[in-house]
């Protein structure tokens, strides 16, 4: 006997669709088949579409900024995710410098990320490198972790990591395969004054800046090797310049995420009245831009959305070194990148995630794997008109969608029914070698 029976669905198995019928037990998918079989809970999926369930590898959950700090906890950020669909995050650890301070920094991040209702693991996280940087890795390693974030900007907050630290661990991520993922903006380019407001973002970190460290450190993987992922890429000239500059690179060793933000805004919101709604970083760019995005969408590894949102108290009648720079996406990012891309998204949020991110029985709808999947009603004249998340505003309601979640399942669990929340608890997920 069967737990669950998703039945007569269009489920995504192998990058196509297949009406059929899908058998859940033990927390895992156990069969997938044109047979009717029993079960103790037959849910009937006519006219839905069954993905896998999306994976949001980029999340930022209780992060402070500055004095501030984002609304989101891992409870609320975790059920609005669920609500869209997201059934598996990657947030990340406080930044620290050296091996000693890394045990104590996951310590706290785990005990935040246990009130998440979908499962999750964690990115390390260093600034301004003052220790063994071999050691390092090897305290990350024995930790579980496998991904790790360094920036090549905030010199101002300490954060930045230089250039020669950089070519040690692409040199290191060879020998011990982990993947290294930068926050991409040259810092001697980046100006933020004191008399700047919210207008002045697109000036303060210009596309040049993520342009020209892209192409640097595109230059890196190919000379010293390393697996290496691009953050939330904002400008499709940078794209367009890697792939005409380093195609033997670029979806091989060098990876590239974006976020539905720079697909569905530009930085004509920076003239809004309510522009101050709109600043994160890097920031918004031109319709060009964006439409260079769209015409490289190919070269997008995968889909994140940098998640991390404020209230519009904290952003409202403040200089721009005032504000705190992020937006809330994770609710919305699926109907929206679906709405943008069509189909083809559907590897970006799920497959390609698990395989880059070292994410076990994730990804994809197969048996064995965790039973992590969306029951999705696909309406391409659909607009976006609620939220769930802790913020009191949303970029994206009045966007246009591709549909709705209606039903959201981790590990054979319904966390979201029939748009109803039904409560969940996630768990960390092993990680496994790269693929």
């Amino acid at each position: 006997m069967y737990d669950y029976a998703i039945m007569n669905g269009n489920v995504y198995i192998n990058g196509s669709w297949q009406i059929t019928n899908l058998y859940v037990k033990d927390e895992i998918i156990a069969l997938i088949s044109e047979e009717h079989l029993s079960a103790t809970h037959v849910i009937d999926a006519k006219g839905l579409e069954v993905l896998p369930g999306i994976i949001d590898p980029h999340v930022h959950f209780e992060l402070k900024v500055g004095t501030m700090k984002s609304v989101d906890d891992f409870y609320h950020g975790s059920v609005a995710a669920a609500y869209g669909g997201v059934t598996s995050i990657i947030d990340f650890l406080d930044p620290v410098s050296n091996a000693d301070e890394l045990e104590k920094a996951y310590k706290q991040r785990m005990a935040l990320a246990k009130k998440s209702v979908v499962d999750y693991r964690l990115h390390a996280c260093l600034k301004s490198p003052n220790g063994d940087l071999e050691q390092f890795i090897k305290k990350m390693k024995e930790l579980d972790l496998h991904t790790l974030k360094v920036f090549t900007t905030y010199s101002d907050s300490s954060r930045r990591t230089n250039d020669e630290d950089i070519i040690k661990l692409l040199k290191l991520a060879n020998e011990y395969d982990f993947l290294l993922l930068i926050h991409v903006e040259n810092d001697g380019l980046i100006h933020v004054k004191n008399d700047y407001t919210y207008e002045d973002l697109p000036l303060s970190r210009p596309s040049q800046s993520e342009e020209t460290e892209a192409l640097k450190l595109a230059g890196y993987v190919r000379d010293y090797g390393g697996r290496l992922y691009m953050v939330h890429l904002s400008s499709g000239n940078t794209i367009a310049t890697l792939k005409e500059h380093y195609i033997d690179v670029l979806n091989k060793s060098f990876y590239v995420e974006s976020c539905p933000q720079y697909f569905t805004f530009t930085n004509d919101s920076y003239q809004r009245e309510d522009g101050y709604l709109y600043t994160m970083a890097p920031p918004l760019r031109g319709f060009a831009s964006r439409k260079l995005l769209f015409e490289h969408q190919d070269y997008i590894d995968t889909i994140g959305t940098d998640h991390c949102a404020f209230n519009v108290a904290d952003k409202k009648d403040r200089m721009l070194h005032e504000i705190p720079l992020g937006v809330g996406s994770i609710e919305h990012s699926f109907a929206i990148m679906r709405h943008h891309l069509g189909d083809i998204v559907i590897d970006k949020m799920t497959k390609n995630v698990a395989n880059l991110h070292y994410l076990s029985q994730k990804g994809e709808l197969k048996v064995g794997n965790d039973a992590d999947l969306v029951l999705f009603k696909k309406e391409p004249k659909s607009v976006i008109l609620d939220q769930h998340g802790k913020a009191d505003y949303s970029l994206y309601i009045g966007q246009s969608s591709s549909g709705q979640v209606i039903s959201t399942m981790v590990r054979g669990n319904f966390i979201i029914q029939d748009r109803a929340y039904l409560g969940g608890k996630g768990k960390w997920i092993k990680g496994r070698a790269s693929k």
